[in-house]
């Protein structure tokens, strides 16, 4: 298990013992090698000692970021209720229990936030959610390597409007955030790792919620496998695996919020709302 931050001129690893190592290493080298694990302990022979970014920048430099859609049965219903009124509720019901994903387009890499860094809800939207959620790392050969933490922001009320309007529910400046670290790793996490979001509104609690990844209906291969069908990535790719945390349909995100993600071992996410 290796902890990979995204420093200004170098990638930054640190093992379980907290023992920080810079690497002469790109993040699309590492995405593009068939074995990215290998590739980062060879580097390490001859990295030189570092420190742990304070301010880490997001681990991507060309990955594509996409995201899969009701993988949780909690998310299924809330896409069936925000958008009953358009007729679309069943959409997503049928999706949940059919044997291909909702897979979707997020971010390029410039609209992703690093950790501290703000995400916007977009102005033209009155009903605005984050969404916590374990993103894969996968290389450019389809396997899945390494695991960060994605925020998929979310316009209620436009997807709900219509479904044909996810795009523009999901995907504008700064929709996305990852971080704070890329997780390393060969082994799978356990079913049990728990994700959990606090929304702070004036130095307050505004809405807490948790989940663990075993709630999740689809396998990890699975959506990378469908994901890789008959598309290319270079360069590798973030694939968010869905939400399974969706706050009460009486809740928007407002400017000056903070939103906190937590996925142990990777760490915690953190971006203020602009």
């Amino acid at each position: 298990m290796l902890f990979v931050y995204a420093d200004s001129e170098n990638l930054v690893v640190t093992p379980p013992d907290g023992k920080a190592t810079a690497i002469p290493l790109t993040l699309d080298a590492l995405f593009a090698a068939e074995d990215p694990s290998a590739v980062v302990r060879a580097a390490l022979v001859t990295g030189r000692p570092a420190r742990v970014p304070s301010r880490p920048r997001a681990p991507l430099q060309s990955q594509e970021v996409w995201a899969a859609g009701v993988t949780y049965f909690r998310s299924r219903t809330a896409r069936m209720e925000e958008s009953k009124d358009a007729g679309g509720g069943t959409f997503y019901d049928k999706v949940y229990l059919a044997e291909r994903p909702e897979l979707f387009f997020k971010s390029t890499p410039h609209r992703v936030a690093a950790p501290g860094e703000p995400v916007r809800i977009r102005r033209d939207s009155k009903w605005n959610v984050p969404e916590p959620e374990l993103t894969l790392a996968v290389n450019a050969h389809g396997r899945i390597f390494g695991y960060t933490i994605g925020n998929d922001m979310s316009s209620r009320d436009i997807e709900g409007e219509n479904p044909l309007y996810l795009p523009q529910a999901k995907v504008y400046d700064r929709s996305a955030a990852l971080g704070p670290c890329l997780l390393l790793t060969d082994d799978p996490l356990p079913a049990t790792t728990e994700i959990a979001i606090e929304i702070r509104r004036d130095h307050r609690a505004a809405f807490t919620g948790h989940t663990a990844i075993s709630q999740i209906k689809r396998t990890f291969p699975s959506l990378a496998e469908y994901l890789f069908r008959d598309n290319a990535f270079p360069h590798g790719c973030y694939l968010m695996t869905g939400t399974g945390i969706v706050p009460p349909d009486d809740f928007t995100l407002r400017s000056g919020d903070e939103i906190r993600i937590t996925i142990p071992p990777i760490g915690t996410l953190i971006n203020p709302v602009a």
